[in-house]
């Protein structure tokens, strides 16, 4: 992703990330995103640091991390280096919990895939004529 000197539009932001402007909008409003720079217009231009925190926060929220989670990883990296391992830790929770809800949905398609195969199996013996 490579913006101009001067940063790219809140709608060329949302078009490259995938994230609405009002998402956008709303992840500085609560610190997810450090302010965004203002053009000579006053309107926002982000960086490539900018797109590439959006795109990161975003993997982290489709992931399912809460937003509360989401804010203590960005403010520890605010802080600096030394707080690689709290970072780490809030990761590697988040990844722990992942992992678990992965091995759920695992089982519940696994219970699915049973199920529809019982009603296939049902449906090619009801058009074979056999009663079960």
């Amino acid at each position: 992703m490579t913006t101009t000197t001067e940063g790219c539009t809140i709608e060329e932001a949302a078009e490259r990330t995938g994230v609405s402007a009002h998402t956008l909008r709303y992840y500085e409003r609560i610190g997810l995103l450090a302010p965004v720079p203002r053009g000579s217009g006053g309107h926002r231009r982000y960086t490539d640091a900018d797109l590439g925190a959006v795109v990161f926060l975003t993997l982290l929220r489709q992931t399912g991390m809460p937003i509360r989670d989401m804010q203590r990883f960005v403010e520890l990296t605010r802080l600096g280096d030394h707080t690689i391992p709290d970072r780490v830790a809030v990761l590697t929770d988040h990844r722990t919990e992942l992992v678990a809800h992965i091995a759920l949905l695992r089982r519940h398609l696994a219970a699915l895939d049973t199920k529809i195969g019982i009603y296939t199996e049902m449906l090619r013996a009801q058009s074979a004529g056999i009663d079960n």
